[in-house]
């Protein structure tokens, strides 16, 4: 089922994106570093957006049915851009913090999950990808 976004350009590198099932509205910026202000995420943040929230639902889509408790997990992305032309995200590291009383097959299962992640399969493969599971 296809899934309709309608973006629209504001003016002074500001946009808007509207989702089609919900309505919900999210708005982009320029980073400051490309003419932008920085005053909301960015594209490329969205697409590090997209890795980490990806993540933790593939996540909760394997540890629910299976009633593993992973309310409270984390993902924290650092994007990294090229320094060189042409301007792309070049890495994206993931800081994935679960909580520590998990057992050692509901980790193995949750991080075997994640590699699955729809977003990260769909990420050219030039961008490279680490996740790092920390258990606190």
């Amino acid at each position: 089922m296809a899934v309709q976004i309608d973006c629209s350009y504001e003016g002074d590198l500001h946009c808007s994106a509207v989702h089609g099932p919900s309505g919900s509205i999210l708005s982009t910026d320029a980073p400051a570093d490309n003419q932008g202000r920085a005053e909301t995420f960015s594209p490329t943040d969205l697409v590090a957006t997209a890795l980490g929230t990806c993540l933790l639902t593939i996540m909760g889509i394997y540890a629910r049915p299976r009633n593993i408790r992973i309310e409270g997990a984390r993902a924290l992305v650092e994007k990294e851009m090229t320094t060189a032309p042409p301007r792309r995200v070049a890495k994206l590291i993931v800081r994935l913090s679960l909580p520590a009383t998990l057992s050692d097959k509901a980790r193995g299962g949750l991080e075997q999950a994640a590699r699955l992640c729809p977003v990260a399969a769909s990420l050219h493969p030039d961008v490279a990808v680490e996740l790092v599971f920390e258990y606190v």
